[in-house]
């Protein structure tokens, strides 16, 4: 792309204010997904009567809009990115209702719609949609103590988590309240309803692990190691087998015995065909994504984007988090994909989406550059003085 920063052009703008470390890291993360899509997903798809490539093309296929997401959504203004967070939210909270009647069960779960021969998971939308409407109910209780938008943003919490809760999905009402957490502490709440939410966090912990039976199985499996650890132990003695350098592409075990090996797994599928290395780089990657998105989401001085773009770069970073961590049997066991990696269109498609946010709020717009000069320019001499 040869842009001059003399030209002017919504595309010249967007190249020369858009942060580059994020596109890259996020289109790499997509590329490393392919990838490991080869290596991981024939096994699975000829198990299951399908065709060896058919979780590979799905992948390519997916990736398409989820480019498209990412660079349509970085080109929005932060009001653009607010609105777009609005109408994603209503229409995902809407889906999210129907799921609990006529969505698809697949393991004791309603979690997906059946929509024009696709399976759409609508809570991996909602997440960043409700990670920017929680920021922005926040920062206008920051800006005007006089409107409750701390209220309304719990009242969301509530409602988002009472829907993955019917579903269920306790991972991900896991991950939304661990990110909402974060964006209350940010906010600058103070200590007794921080203190209070953690507390709500414990019980509702606790609940589940009484209520349900899949739940308390896991926990108690990854506590005392007794039980059916199989798809663990198979992940760990990949990753084990892997070593440094890895087998070589295609030459890996676990994925002939793992069912979700091309998604939940699929860190281990990389550990063992391409090695530790390989894995490292890996998280340098995501590691690069959250912690550039945390530094310039910190060097913002408007609330609602500050808050919102580390929201959105704590759950993509937690979700990384929870799934290399089941991976290396650091966590109990729970089905969630790793962000770009994973196959999984709802994922994909959706992660695209946060990401493009974060890419919109955190450019460097020209309009304001301008505004500054015209405002320095017109204003008078002795209002650029400093004060004693």
């Amino acid at each position: 792309m040869n842009l001059k920063r003399t030209e002017r052009g919504p595309i010249s703008d967007w190249w020369w204010t858009i942060d580059r470390w994020l596109l890259v890291s996020s289109l790499l993360l997509m590329l490393f997904g392919i990838t490991l899509s080869f290596a991981a997903s024939p096994a699975v798809a000829e198990r299951i009567g399908l065709d060896p490539y058919h979780f590979v093309i799905r992948q390519i296929v997916f990736m398409v809009p989820a480019v498209i997401a990412l660079v349509a959504v970085s080109f929005l203004t932060p009001r653009q990115v607010r609105r777009l967070a609005a109408i994603l939210f209503l229409v995902t909270l809407v889906m999210m209702v129907l799921v609990l009647f006529v969505g698809m069960e697949i393991k004791g779960s309603r979690r997906w719609l059946h929509i024009l021969g696709f399976s759409i998971q609508p809570s991996e939308y909602m997440k960043p949609a409700f990670v920017v409407m929680a920021a922005w109910l926040f920062s206008e209780h920051m800006k005007k103590p006089e409107i409750p938008g701390n209220i309304f943003a719990i009242v969301l919490f509530l409602l988002v988590s009472a829907l993955l809760v019917g579903q269920p999905d306790l991972g991900q009402t896991m991950l939304v309240a661990a990110t909402f957490g974060v964006l209350f502490f940010l906010s600058g709440l103070g200590w007794m309803l921080i203190g209070g939410l953690g507390a709500l966090s414990i019980g509702a912990a606790a609940a589940a692990y009484l209520s349900f039976d899949h739940v308390q199985s896991r926990i108690n499996r990854f506590l005392t190691g007794e039980g059916d650890n199989y798809q663990v132990m198979q992940a760990m003695q990949a990753i084990q087998h892997g070593g440094w350098f890895g087998v070589g592409p295609g030459e890996g075990i676990v994925k002939r015995s793992l069912p979700d090996s091309h998604a939940d797994f699929v860190f281990s599928v990389a550990a063992e065909e391409f090695g530790a290395i390989f894995c490292l780089i890996l998280l340098a990657v995501f590691t690069v994504v959250v912690v550039r998105g945390l530094w310039l989401a910190f060097r913002e001085r408007d609330e609602f984007t500050r808050l919102s773009t580390c929201g959105l770069v704590t759950i993509f970073g937690l979700q990384a988090v929870i799934n290399i961590g089941v991976n290396l049997q650091l966590l109990p066991a729970k089905g969630m994909t790793l962000p770009f990696v994973s196959s999984g269109g709802s994922s994909l498609v959706a992660t695209a989406i946060g990401m493009g946010m974060v890419l919109a709020l955190t450019r460097h717009r020209p309009e304001k550059r301008a505004g500054l000069e015209f405002n320095l320019s017109s204003a008078p001499t002795g209002a650029l003085t400093p004060a004693a």
